[in-house]
């Protein structure tokens, strides 16, 4: 797996930078497309390439992630078990998506640049007030939110304390929450392990989350509490369905 993975891991990063370039001022002057939206597809094109080079050691299987299952502007939150779980979001059904994700990413210097032109959001440095701001004018343009309410990936599997930072937003914005669940990429590549391994990924999103069914001065942490809830019942079923 290691030896089938990595390298073309690598490749398709090098043709990636290689080739996005002249792609990107092809769809600017040709398509007249954002810079931010320009890249954002790549990045989405670059996850559904991995897909494509993991699925024979993970039997990759996606759920409730077709088009049309859910639309944007929305604000999605997936638990988070491992490193290549952003990897797993080439699964998403529309590729505007901003990342809202903590500072090391943008110190990657093959991934940086990218993730600057994106707009994804580094929240760890961003005082709150600018994330939140940043966060309300990605939605007013259409796109939409993703954030690892765990902030950190789990050690154990289970699912960490969840900030209220994705929660606040939609009940500030009356955006509806997408609860994504992820189960198998833990075993496949756990924190701490530089090695791959076999495992059986799966990815399934639950219905979307309305905050108008938590109103008042605390409906954001309802709303956590009740989306947390939603997904490790979700996810405990799932984990149990991949060991029959």
């Amino acid at each position: 797996m290691n030896l089938t993975v990595f390298p073309l891991l690598v490749i398709m990063t090098v043709i990636g930078i290689i080739v996005s370039v002249p792609a990107f001022f092809m769809l600017r002057i040709i398509r007249r497309m954002e810079p931010l939206v320009i890249i954002r597809l790549f990045v989405w094109i670059y996850g559904r390439a991995w897909l494509a080079i993991i699925k024979p050691f993970t039997g990759f299987q996606a759920e409730g992630l077709k088009k049309g299952d859910f639309k944007p502007p929305c604000i999605i939150v997936p638990n988070h078990l491992s490193f290549f779980d952003t990897f797993f979001m080439g699964a998403l059904p529309f590729s505007d998506v901003c990342f809202a994700v903590r500072a090391w990413p943008f110190k990657m210097a093959w991934y940086a640049p990218f993730m600057r032109i994106a707009r994804y959001l580094d929240v760890e440095s961003a005082s709150w007030e600018e994330s939140f701001e940043a966060c309300k004018r990605e939605l007013q343009r259409g796109g939409s939110l993703l954030f690892f309410p765990e902030a950190h990936r789990s050690r154990d599997g289970r699912l960490g304390r969840f900030y209220s930072g994705a929660f606040k937003v939609s009940v500030a914005t009356g955006m509806p929450v997408v609860p994504l669940c992820i189960t198998g990429t833990g075993r496949m590549c756990p924190p701490g392990r530089p090695l791959l391994k076999p495992a059986k990924v799966r990815l399934k999103a639950l219905p979307a989350v309305n905050p108008d069914r938590f109103p008042g001065p605390d409906g954001h942490i309802e709303m956590r509490k009740f989306v947390k809830a939603l997904m490790a019942e979700e996810i405990e079923r799932m984990d149990i369905s991949h060991a029959v």
